[in-house]
């Protein structure tokens, strides 16, 4: 029982993680000015990674591959959304309405 529970768990975080990977996705190619395009890859990217990487420390189990995919997230959600505001900071001062 506490197998399939733990294989549920897993599961629903690999489908979450395609669904905000999906969802960012549509944004990009329906969203109108960088900034918005930015906004949303952003965040869906960040989540879809997290729920990925959390679907991967439970299918491995904890160990030290575990606290090396935790390092792999954190590393990911210091600098994605960093990066993402550099470009959009770029983008408003030369007013770029189009990407």
């Amino acid at each position: 029982m506490s197998t399939f529970i733990l294989e549920a768990f897993t599961i629903l975080s690999f489908v979450l993680g395609l669904f905000f990977f999906l969802v960012g996705s549509i944004g990009l190619i329906r969203l109108p000015d960088a900034i918005t395009r930015l906004h949303a890859t952003t965040k869906a990217d960040t989540l879809g990674a997290g729920f990925i990487i959390l679907g991967f420390i439970l299918r491995t189990g904890f160990s030290l591959i575990s606290l090396k995919l935790v390092l792999i997230i954190v590393f990911i959600w210091l600098t994605n959304p960093t990066g993402a505001h550099l470009i959009g900071k770029i983008a408003y001062e030369k007013k770029e309405d189009q990407v």
